[in-house]
């Protein structure tokens, strides 16, 4: 587990002390999750949790362009991923797990990462869900509603049953409008009435929102917590040191990276 930064410096120095004036082996007597807690106080306190960021996953077709193959990675990539997260100790959290450590410092397993979809495409849910449920991976799903029930896109029915397996739902606009050029109608069309339609789908609060390509600006901080928003992602922009959980940033997975790639950017983002 992961321990609060209070619990974690005060475990630090018990241990320092007591090796200090005893010796090494002494040390080995305290309870391995306690050491644990010790030599992640770098992970709890400096360092950003990963989230990953996937859009469609499935195989490339002959028609797709260079520019959207980016954005498209394989079944095959998609499984290696997920091994490699397990391989690698890596524990996927949802974003309450996230909050609740952020604000209020509780415990969450070792090696966090957050695993995100955006655009509800339909490869999500034929592909990728049935690969997450393998591994016992929970994940994010951010839903454009202009979308919904379209060909090659979530219908409500699966939406809700990837809800029901949980899963949670996020809102990514009605249909991927830029939120730094919103004026005061916008926020209805776009936020308000998407938030309501994903609501009455799934029989679940929707807490979480996905900034269309990953821009953001302080008014929609504002807004989107007055719609009672708990936490907003963009994707490779700087974190805002006043609104950490309204500006988490994700690492934009590319349909190129195989698994060792992409365990690589993990680790850089992490130094």
């Amino acid at each position: 587990m992961v321990y609060p930064p209070f619990y974690n410096y005060f475990a630090y120095w018990i241990i320092i002390i007591s090796c200090f004036h005893i010796n090494y082996g002494y040390c080995k007597n305290y309870p391995s999750e306690l050491l644990e807690c010790v030599f992640q106080t770098t992970l709890n306190t400096t360092k950003e949790i990963p989230v990953l960021s996937y859009h469609q996953i499935r195989n490339l077709k002959p028609s797709d362009s260079k520019k959207n193959s980016t954005y498209i990675l394989s079944i095959q990539y998609f499984k290696e991923h997920m091994q490699m997260l397990r391989d690698s100790g890596y524990h996927p959290i949802l974003p309450d797990q996230y909050i609740e450590f952020v604000q209020n410092g509780k415990p969450i397993p070792p090696k966090p990462i957050v695993i995100t979809f955006d655009d509800g495409t339909i490869g999500q849910y034929e592909h990728a869900l049935p690969i997450l449920e393998k591994f016992g991976f929970k994940a994010v799903f951010f839903i454009m509603t202009i979308t919904l029930n379209k060909q090659g896109y979530l219908n409500n029915e699966q939406i809700k049953k990837i809800a029901n397996k949980g899963n949670r739902i996020g809102c990514h606009t009605w249909d991927h409008h830029n939120v730094t050029k919103y004026e005061n109608t916008d926020w209805k069309l776009q936020v308000e009435k998407p938030t309501q339609v994903l609501q009455e789908i799934t029989g679940m609060p929707i807490k979480y929102f996905a900034y269309p390509y990953g821009e953001w600006n302080h008014l929609s901080i504002i807004k989107l917590k007055e719609y009672g928003f708990k936490c907003a992602f963009q994707l490779g922009g700087k974190m805002d040191t006043e609104e950490p959980l309204f500006t988490i940033k994700r690492i934009l997975v590319d349909g190129s990276w195989s698994a060792k790639d992409l365990n690589n950017i993990i680790k850089k983002q992490l130094r």
